[in-house]
């Protein structure tokens, strides 16, 4: 993990939309950009022509991008990647925060590689790789260990699992697919979901703190399309915490937590904030110019219904504070 300087930069979060032919990538994709987030979305995809966009919400169409009127992008990849990332970020209206789309049988590896490169590093952050899963079709190609092979692939470069569809399958298939997972890989955690209905708290890892504003309510939804509702939960404090313990408690969090975010003082450099992103296994801190306000400590977690303990995360943070 790296601790990047963000005293004079502010790199644009990205995560990369991984997994097989008609998981339910698009659809997901349809929900974050006519959704109500409140955020700049620039979303790069394979294929314009998959995308449903309200033709109300269109307000300009300028060669290979669309502008929507809730202030998303969506752009159309070339061959060039890293062209056009940086093309979309020189756009008057930079964005806040880029999804792309990977495409259905594409490895992962050489797109995460991609954003490792010089031009790119100290622009584009990579926040988190996110592979969606078709519960129904997980085991539905026994002669074809390739597609098998690929899946899993998909899966191991991912922080989070969708496994979406489960209402076409029975609670047995999704214990399988489960087993199938642990299986392979340690620490890496599913959320289960149908028609792609994912809270965008846990998609976007933009530095909202407040847990009133990352609480998930199901009261404008229908039984036909209710988000699951994720616990939050946070810590203060005004008491410095040591960096180095903070890093090795962020790494061992517990499976049900799907985020963490937090600003905090860190002891051994008080007077400079420290903003910690942990994406699943994936953790970050970067450091401000200075306060806005009184130094202080403010970290949440948002994660599975009753997963996690809260007084077992207090004192996980507790543990943190310097002597």
């Amino acid at each position: 993990m790296d601790t990047v300087d963000a005293a004079t930069v502010a790199p644009i979060p990205l995560t990369i939309l991984t997994g097989f032919l008609g998981a339910g990538k698009t659809t997901l994709l349809n929900r974050l950009l006519t959704g109500d987030h409140g955020l700049k979305v620039a979303v790069l995809v394979n294929d314009f022509g998959a995308i449903n966009i309200d033709a109300e919400l269109v307000v300009g169409v300028t060669g290979d991008v669309i502008s929507l009127a809730n202030g998303c992008i969506c752009c159309s990849l070339r061959d060039d990647l890293v062209e056009v990332v940086l093309e979309m970020m020189a756009r008057p209206e930079r964005p806040e925060y880029v999804i792309l789309e990977a495409s259905g049988v594409a490895d992962p590896a050489g797109i995460t590689m991609a954003f490792h490169t010089p031009r790119l590093r100290d622009r584009i952050r990579l926040d988190s790789v996110t592979c969606v899963i078709d519960a129904e079709q997980v085991f539905a190609y026994p002669d074809q260990p390739a597609l098998m092979d690929l899946q899993l692939r998909q899966i191991a470069f991912a922080d989070m699992v969708i496994l979406n569809k489960v209402d076409l399958v029975g609670p047995e298939q999704v214990r399988r697919i489960r087993d199938l997972i642990d299986d392979h890989f340690n620490n890496i955690r599913l959320v289960e979901t149908r028609y792609c209905d994912v809270a965008y708290e846990i998609l976007l890892g933009v530095g909202r703190f407040d847990p009133a504003k990352l609480a998930v309510s199901t009261e404008a939804h229908d039984h036909h399309d209710a988000r699951a509702i994720f616990d939050t939960w946070s810590y203060e404090t005004d008491r410095p915490l040591s960096l180095a313990a903070l890093q090795a408690a962020a790494r061992k969090l517990p499976g049900g937590v799907f985020r963490c975010k937090g600003i905090v003082q860190v002891a051994e450099e008080p007077e400079r904030p420290a903003v910690l992103q942990v994406v699943c296994r994936r953790v970050e801190v970067t450091r401000l110019a200075g306060w806005a306000g009184r130094p202080s400590t403010r970290i949440v977690t948002i994660s599975a219904p009753g997963s996690v303990a809260g007084e077992a995360l207090r004192q996980r943070f507790e543990a943190c504070v310097a002597s």
